[in-house]
């Protein structure tokens, strides 16, 4: 028998798809509406959460110049999603909402306060994606020296985390009384400083918001490298992973669960989801068709090589697309690198963006919404768990994808009885660990 499993929706505070196959002239994403209104067609379909994720710079590595990524809207524009969150949070009632902010570049007292605040104004449902950031493009824009290398930055991160916790416990959960007789709004013997001294961090503490209703919002967190690996099982409570194929998924769960267990976590206290692009048909031939539609558009195939060449350092438009890619050495991607190139196979390097599909996905789900669900549920099966983070094609969620999800594929799971119909707690962090 199939246990439950746990389902989020992945994207940013960015334009959704406004020239695109699925396209309803959207494009106007700023004031946030779009946003509200399909938070609120996944808590209908009882998603666990929504995350933004965020980045802090427009890249200018495809071309030599942030113009493909401008004309296109690949990572650009795109807005801050903490003060989006709050707008979700105020016209939802119980999906969690979940915001990326940087280790980088807030302080660990800063980023505690507004977590502590947007967790009360939602009621215990918000969760912090917890990144470390890199490029030269970034440190740029915040007057910063270069960043320090990888490994470091999670040294970093983990101080990071031990600061702000410090905070977020620096009120007790019964220290405020609200007692009319006395007089006494917080009892002083239960606000503690926190006097954290670390490496890189320091906080003399405490908040000064009272304590959020989940004391601390959901840790989630992408931990690919083995760094961040260690670093996900350290402290994550949701982890997005990105593993390829069946083997790989259970691979990459094993090793996170392995890895909390030596640092003496429980391993269920933590849900490791599987990034995935589902394209939704009527029949499996119809939604084979949207998806190579889709591959064949220029900005899919622009937007793989532009963010590919983010993610490498190694500017791809000089290459031409009707031509094998030649062997590349770069100290950035080389797997996702690889992937796409299939060096040795004399694949042109259209054809290898094509073929590539959604980078990022763990497997492939296109077909009609019965197909889609058995393929879940025995990925699932297979896997032990915990559940998927659903994201739209070329990162541009429309509301007829979303359609796609909330109205055919998740009644189709529903049937099967292995997502929920219904919340069972007001927080993001007790649904989370109902199973």
């Amino acid at each position: 028998m199939t246990l439950p499993f746990h389902l989020g929706f992945f994207t940013s505070f960015a334009p959704d798809e406004w020239n695109g196959p699925l396209s309803s002239g959207g494009g106007a994403f700023a004031d946030g509406r779009f946003y509200i209104d399909i938070a609120r067609d996944l808590e209908r379909a009882c998603f666990d959460f929504i995350l933004f994720e965020d980045s802090l710079a427009i890249p200018d590595a495809f071309g030599g110049s942030t113009d493909e990524y401008l004309r296109e809207a690949l990572v650009a524009p795109k807005h801050d999603p903490v003060p989006l969150s709050v707008a979700v949070g105020a016209n939802t009632t119980r999906i969690g909402v979940a915001a990326t902010m940087s280790t980088t570049y807030y302080a660990p007292f800063t980023l505690a306060r507004v977590s502590s605040t947007v967790d009360s104004l939602l009621g215990g449902r918000f969760g912090w994606n917890m990144v470390t950031t890199s490029g030269d493009a970034v440190a740029a824009n915040f007057g910063s020296k270069p960043l320090p290398p990888h490994d470091e930055r999670y040294d970093r991160a983990d101080e990071f985390v031990a600061a702000a916790s410090a905070l977020w416990n620096s009120w007790e959960p019964d220290a405020v009384i609200l007692d009319h007789e006395s007089g006494v709004y917080a009892d002083p013997s239960k606000v503690h400083p926190v006097d954290f001294k670390g490496r890189w961090h320091q906080t003399k503490g405490p908040l000064n918001t009272v304590r959020s209703p989940q004391g601390r919002p959901v840790f989630i967190q992408a931990g690919a490298s083995d760094r961040g690996r260690q670093f996900a099982a350290d402290h994550a409570e949701v982890v997005v992973a990105t593993a390829r194929g069946i083997e790989g998924m259970k691979a990459y769960r094993t090793d996170i669960r392995r890895r909390m267990e030596l640092a003496g976590r429980d391993p269920d206290s933590c849900k490791v989801l599987f990034l995935v692009t589902p394209i939704v048909g009527r029949t499996d031939e119809e939604a084979q068709a949207a998806y190579t539609a889709f591959m064949q558009t220029h900005r899919f195939q622009i937007d793989v090589l532009a963010r590919l060449s983010a993610y490498t350092g190694h500017d791809l438009s000089v290459y031409d697309l009707d031509e094998p890619l030649p062997v590349i050495e770069t100290e950035g991607s080389a797997g996702l690198l690889a992937r796409l190139a299939q060096w040795g196979t004399g694949k042109t390097l259209r054809q290898c963006v094509i073929e590539m599909g959604f980078a990022s996905d763990c497997i492939d789900l296109v077909g009609t919404a019965d197909t889609i669900a058995d393929t879940m549920v025995a990925a699932i099966d297979e896997i032990g768990g915990d559940g998927f983070l659903f994201g739209a094609p070329g990162f541009q969620p429309s509301r007829a994808h979303i359609a796609g999800l909330t109205e055919a594929l998740v009644p189709a799971l529903q049937r099967r009885g292995v997502v929920r119909t219904s919340y069972e707690f007001p927080t993001f962090r007790e649904n989370l660990l109902a199973f």
